[in-house]
């Protein structure tokens, strides 16, 4: 979460009374355009400055990695994108300033802005914009704007270099767009109100339409929550896809591919005449699992009490488990309004940021002014800090964090019907996103298939870690497991490829090899052969699943 993985140590609140003083160590700032970044202590005292220069000047946010270093947005000296807060680069900067990663993506068609997040594996997900021509915003079916659009897109890069990264991972706003007038064009519908999942085109539409401003992560979910400035709404999508199905309206864990799982703030904004709750927001986030109101949702909303009063405010999201949000089209989607807000005692009219503290406290940035605030559960003020810029976004660390690496990522292994983490100080488990109680030791057994992850620290106990997610498929407990002589895996045994014939049941089925621990090792939806090129020889199984019932048929590879 905020980053999750990043702070998990704010989280470690057990036996820490909410009363009325200030928590954690230092507070990381940097102002926006600045060639600084600094530590400061509770007295607003700087104790650490990171030194960038005039070639590296600070795009928006930074964050730090367990072990003091210093991840940052840097304004690119050669964007071909314009205006605010645009940067075009990423940097890492370890604590004694040596510059670790220094990665540009920017060109002549995309740009990054604003937020960035770190994930638990070092991958780095970008905000950026992406060009659309006059042509291709008419072809979409956009009537109310004509010319030129910016769309946003989500992209993860894996470090690889100093100056190099993969782009393993991306979504598209422009994937998921519905308009309901212009019948002629692919993406219309006769009802905007009906397909909340979907942005409709011809809302407030603009160059700069959406302007999103924040981007998070949930490791247990594997979903990525974004706000956009301009719709005043926050969106969370399903980071679990493939590229292929992230740009499709299927596949992931939720089902629905790169659709929108849930939204909120402004029901105008599909098709609803309903009052909005969100007036301009940044910083959307999920509160860290530990603090109060762990799993909601938070974000800085900066015209929510008035035209010059901003606010923080948090929701109880409709989650309903098993990655599914409560969402039914043609209705407004609930809360109708906030669960939690916590006033600024002041305002910006852009920028703004709203962190949870696991004493129950709240630290707020008034951006566009550079004052910093700490206040209590109940909106009292403990602390303020006033800086010479604006300060975009801004992040409190114990100094445990600050001084101890992150453990390594766990790593999940099965024998049998049983699931081991790698060697850590403590462990937590989850399954399908869910925590599941009392599940602490180093081994699980599940009771059924499902999606896990497991959760550790380090020897300190300040800095929380989440492995991938294991997908468990139970060789002794598949559900309703049925055999049929409709259905067939040949020949038996085989040598690099075998057919399925898997007719029988239905158009839309999953086709998963197992090994003989019952591991799933690879899964494809609906072919008819299957290449196992490259698996050494042994026992295997084949399952052909189309979500109701399910075969099991033994493969022996040779």
């Amino acid at each position: 979460m905020k980053k999750l993985f990043l702070f998990m140590q704010l989280c470690l609140c057990a036996g820490i009374p909410v009363f009325a003083q200030q928590w954690g160590n230092y507070t990381l700032v940097a102002t926006q355009s600045g060639t600084t970044t600094l530590l400061l202590d509770t007295n607003g005292t700087t104790v650490k400055t990171w030194t960038h220069g005039a070639a590296a000047r600070t795009g928006y946010s930074c964050y730090l990695e367990p072990g003091g270093t210093l991840v940052r947005t840097v304004i690119n000296s050669s964007n071909s994108f314009t205006g605010g807060p645009i940067t075009g680069k990423v940097q890492k900067v370890n604590y004694a300033g040596n510059l670790l990663w220094d990665f540009t993506y920017s060109t002549a068609n995309y740009c990054t802005h604003h937020d960035i997040c770190v994930m638990p594996n070092g991958n780095v997900l970008l905000i950026a914009y992406e060009r659309k021509t006059a042509a291709e915003v008419a072809q979409a079916g956009c009537s109310s704007f004509s010319g030129e659009m910016w769309p946003d897109k989500i992209v993860e890069v894996q470090p690889t270099g100093l100056t190099t990264g993969n782009i393993v991972w991306e979504w598209h706003a422009w994937d998921h767009l519905v308009q309901e007038t212009d019948p002629n064009a692919a993406n219309y519908q006769s009802s905007v109100l009906n397909h909340p999942e979907l942005l409709d085109i011809n809302y407030q539409a603009s160059k700069d339409w959406l302007h999103v401003n924040g981007v998070d992560y949930n490791p247990m979910l594997d979903q990525i929550v974004i706000s956009s400035h301009n719709t005043s709404e926050i969106y969370v999508i399903d980071h679990s896809t493939t590229t292929a199905e992230a740009a499709s309206h299927t596949g992931g864990n939720s089902g629905k591919g790169g659709d929108f799982l849930y939204r909120f703030g402004n029901p105008e904004a599909y098709g609803a005449t309903v009052a909005a709750t969100i007036d301009v927001c940044h910083d959307a986030h999920w509160i860290p699992e530990d603090c109060p109101r762990g799993g909601m949702l938070a974000y800085y909303n900066n015209y929510g009490i008035s035209n010059n009063a901003s606010c923080g405010d948090i929701i109880q999201q409709p989650y309903l488990g098993n990655y599914q949000y409560q969402v039914t089209p043609g209705s407004v989607l609930s809360p109708n309004t906030y669960t939690k807000r916590i006033a600024s005692a002041g305002f910006n009219s852009n920028m703004g940021s709203f962190q949870q503290l696991p004493n129950g406290n709240h630290l707020i940035s008034i951006a566009t002014a550079g004052i910093i605030k700490e206040f209590d559960s109940t909106g009292t003020l403990l602390w303020t800090k006033t800086m010479n810029g604006a300060t975009p976004k801004v992040w409190r660390y114990s100094s445990c964090y600050v001084d101890s690496a992150a453990p390594p990522i766990p790593v999940v292994t099965q024998s049998g019907n049983t699931l081991s983490s790698s060697a850590a100080t403590t462990y937590q488990w989850y399954k399908n996103g869910d925590l599941i109680a009392g599940a602490t030791s180093q081994t699980y057994s599940p009771a059924s298939s499902g999606n896990f992850v497991v959760r550790t620290t380090n020897t300190a106990g300040c800095v929380h870690q989440y492995s991938p997610t294991f997908k468990f498929t139970s060789a002794t407990g598949l559900g309703t497991v049925t055999r049929s002589l409709t259905t067939a895996v040949y020949p038996n045994p085989a040598t690099q490829t075998v057919r399925v014939n898997y007719k029988s049941l239905g158009s839309n089925v999953t086709i998963s090899v197992l090994d003989a621990m019952g591991k799933i090792i690879m899964q494809k939806q609906n072919i008819e052969i299957i290449d196992l090129t490259g698996l050494p020889r042994g026992l295997y199984l084949v399952k052909l699943s189309n979500g109701e019932t399910a075969e099991l048929h033994k493969l022996l590879l040779q």
